[in-house]
Order: C-alpha cells, then sequence, then structure tokens
C-alpha cells in the first residue's frame, strides 16, 4: 500500500526529530567514550598483561590481589570503610536534622554542620592531621585527651627526675617498686639530704622557691627535696646552694619493715617534716613522683588510623546527609506525627514507628550516595596518615594510586585493582538505578 503523503511527511519529521536529538546527543556520548567507555575497556584489558604490558598473564593479576598482604589489608579497611563511614554519617545527618528542627537556632546549626562540605578533601585532610598530630600542645584532640586524663589522675612534675653523683637515694628494691629509697635509715632531729638531677628549670612547678636548709627539731625527722644543679656551673654536691630550687610538691614516705608509716609533701623550698614515727625508718621517694607525663592517644598509629580517617570523613559528610534529610522531613505530614502523640506515643515511639519508616526512601539515597563515595576514598587516607602507617590505612584507591604510579609501578596490577573496584562499586550503582526506576515509577 503506497504511503499517503500524511505519513511521509509525519515519516520525515519523526527523522529529523531523531536526527536533532542525536546531534545534542552526539557530543556527550563522545565525552562518555573517551572519559568512560574506553579508560574501562582499556583498563580490562591491561589487566591481563605484566608490568611491561608485552606479555600476556591471563587471570596472574587477579591472582596477587588475592595473595599480597597488602592489597588484603587495603580489601579489609575499604569494607570497614562502607560498614562505618556511610552509617555513621546517616545517623548523624538523622539525628541532626531530627533535632534542629524543634530549635529557634536550627538553621544557623545546619550552616556550621554543612560547612565542612565547602572544604576540599585535601584541606580537610591537612587540618585533621593537625587535629591528630600526637603532641599536645598542637593536636587538638591529644589536648583534649590529656586534659581529661589528668582532671582524674594527674600526671607528675619530674618525670626526669633521678639522683645525682655519690647521692644519699638509691634505686628502691623490688619487682617493680619504681622510685627512690635512702641507703640508710634517718634519725629524729638529724636534717635529712634528698638531691636530685634531671628536672629542667622550666618544668618546675609554679610557686617555686629557692631550696632551704630544713632546721632540725627534736623527735621529728626533717629534710629537703632539691634539684642539687647549679646553672652555669659551680656548687657543691649533695649539698644545699643558695641558687638552687627546691621541688615543691614532691611526696616523701617513711618506710619501716615495707610498711608506710608516715607521709609528707615537699613545701615550696623543698622541705618536709616527718613525726616521730620516722625515726629509724628509710625514707622514699615513691615511683608517683616520677610518673611520665600522659602523652595522650597515638590517633595516627596502627591500630587507630583507620578509625581516625573515618572520623574525618564523617565530619565532612554528616552535613550533606543532614541537608537532605531534612528536606525529607519537610515533607513528612505532620497530621500522622500528631495523631500519633494524641494516641499516646511518646517522642521516642514517634520518631522510630513513624518518622524512620517515612524517611526510609531518603535515607535510602543517602546511604547509597556514600557508599558509593567512600568505595573510591583516597585524598583522605593519602594525606591524613603518616608514610609509616599508610599500609595499616591502605584502601583500594589509594592502592591502586601507589600500584599504578611511581618508580616501581605495576600498570597490569594496577588495572586489576582498578577493575576490582569497578566489580565492588556495580552492584551499589545497579541497586541504586532499580530505586530510582522504582521512585518514577510511583
Amino acid at each position: 500500500m503506497p504511503a499517503t503523503p500524511a505519513r511521509s511527511a509525519r515519516s520525515a519529521e519523526t527523522r529529523r526529530r531523531r536526527l536533532v536529538a542525536a546531534a545534542f546527543l552526539l557530543p556527550a556520548l563522545v565525552l562518555l567514550g573517551a572519559l568512560v567507555v574506553h579508560p574501562i575497556g582499556y583498563s580490562l584489558y591491561r589487566s591481563f598483561f605484566d608490568r611491561s604490558g608485552d606479555t600476556f598473564v591471563g587471570g596472574a593479576n587477579y591472582g596477587e590481589i588475592l595473595h599480597d598482604d597488602t592489597i588484603r589489608t587495603a580489601l579489609g579497611n575499604t569494607a570497614l570503610w562502607v560498614v562505618l563511614a556511610p552509617t555513621t554519617a546517616t545517623a548523624l545527618g538523622l539525628i541532626f536534622a531530627v533535632l534542629t528542627e524543634r530549635v529557634r537556632w536550627g538553621t544557623a546549626f545546619k550552616l556550621l554542620v554543612f560547612m565542612p562540605m565547602a572544604i576540599s578533601m585535601l584541606a580537610a585532610g591537612i587540618i585533621f592531621r593537625l587535629v591528630y598530630d600526637h603532641d599536645p600542645h598542637r593536636g587538638i584532640a591529644n589536648a583534649v585527651w590529656v586534659g581529661v586524663h589528668d582532671t582524674f589522675a594527674e600526671s607528675s612534675a619530674f618525670p626526669k627526675a633521678r639522683p645525682g653523683r655519690d647521692s644519699p637515694l638509691v634505686p628502691a628494691a623490688g619487682a617493680g617498686a619504681g622510685g627512690f629509697t635512702t641507703r640508710d635509715p634517718v634519725r629524729a632531729g638529724v636534717p635529712v639530704l634528698l638531691p636530685l638531677v634531671g628536672v629542667a628549670p622550666e618544668d618546675l612547678p609554679g610557686g617555686t622557691r629557692t631550696a632551704g636548709a630544713a632546721p632540725a627539731e627534736p623527735g621529728k625527722v626533717t629534710g629537703t627535696v632539691w634539684q642539687d644543679f647549679t646553672r652555669g656551673g659551680g656548687g657543691r654536691t649533695n649539698a644545699v646552694d643558695p641558687t638552687e630550687s627546691g621541688l615543691a610538691g614532691i611526696r616523701v614516705e617513711a618506710v619501716k619493715d615495707g610498711r608506710v608509716v608516715d607521709s609528707a609533701t615537699a613545701r615550696a623550698d623543698g622541705t618536709f617534716t616527718l613525726s616521730a614515727k620516722a625515726d629509724g625508718a628509710v625514707l622514699r621517694l615513691p615511683a608517683s613522683n616520677f610518673r611520665e607525663a600522659y602523652a595522650g592517644v597515638e590517633w595516627l598509629g596502627p591500630t587507630l588510623v583507620t578509625p581516625a580517617v573515618i572520623g574525618a570523613y564523617v565530619w565532612m559528610w554528616a552535613g550533606f546527609a543532614m541537608v537532605l534529610i531534612a528536606a525529607g522531613l519537610a515533607a513528612v505530614p505532620r497530621e500522622l506525627l500528631e495523631a500519633a502523640r494524641v494516641d499516646g506515643a511518646n517522642e521516642w515511639q514517634v520518631f522510630r514507628r513513624i518518622t524512620v519508616p517515612l524517611l526510609a526512601p531518603v535515607l535510602a539515597v543517602v546511604l547509597v550516595t556514600l557508599v558509593i563515595n567512600v568505595m573510591k576514598i583516597f585524598d583522605l587516607v593519602f594525606v591524613i596518615a603518616p608514610g609509616s602507617v599508610q599500609d595499616d590505612a591502605n584502601v583500594l584507591a589509594l592502592q591502586l594510586y601507589r600500584t599504578s604510579f611511581g618508580t616501581d609501578a605495576d600498570p597490569g596490577l594496577g588495572s586489576a585493582i582498578a577493575v576490582l573496584l569497578l566489580v565492588l562499586v556495580l552492584p551499589v550503582m545497579l541497586y541504586n538505578i532499580r530505586r530510582l526506576r522504582k521512585e518514577g515509577a510511583r
């Protein structure tokens, strides 16, 4: 049957529209092929060749992934990232979104929480490299931790103090005893000298004064604990010189038959007084006087480096989760929440049984987005983790970079890692596509 003029015109119009659509899509398709399809295809092809690219090795590179300890550590850390980072960021975003909905300054709080998203991963890595610095004077994490620790267990002011040459003090006997004791028992009415060295002048406690010679007191044991060192040289060994400082606050114990019978704390000039109970006892400076200052937690050590980097990631992305969840929360029908409260439900029941189920699609979007994001995390780990523990903090994306570039590069193995990373991301992407199609079909 010959085509009618109207049908021919419609066919020509359809072809014209298809050509116009193809013309508009062509640049995007060319870019997609050049920047996505070709690199994926070439990576798959290159993964079957050796380091030089000349010899076909089949699946040897994939076998190397299973046997290389460094790559297996990267796989384990990536799994830890996928489990912890998205769930923590999503949970915090949900909490922030719900709590800030009812406060007057909620918008300002949301702005503060979302602000880290404006910072690049590189800048955030530099910030948290300083935050996690082991020195409490530089790293805020350890400054807070040490401050809390010292509130309940104050460190000694004399961790480096020790007896000097020909000192009347000797190390305390007994396994794990620590501290120092006098060589001979002391007698009432005879002042005792307890000289120490090794305390830097700037480390002396506040209020310290020049050491004073303790006067003899009948029926009591008196003495002086001081820094037996004269700046610029000079001075006498085991004698209190005019320019030497007392060790204020140091604890002195009188010990008889292994039991502490009396104790005292040195005054600002280092002098102390014990009762008649100390007569015939051995004086001990207990180990608590010389306890090393608490240095805090080694956040970037082999054990905690991965959780520490995850903490930096959560700091950045909790704001992203909060904003999306807050948008979903604004669409929740208030009538349902009020009806539940009228029926006697408390706030926790309303949150658990109504708010969270209604927000489930939004929570799924946030969680899936963050899972895809953490699968390719690279820069935070690279910047925050010191070189000595990068093997412990390693993830697949970082291992891909370390394997593919540098003086000992192996492009074949690196391509295999890239393909493995793609295979791991694909199920999450397919789930996301299916979810989006279901949402569009509603």
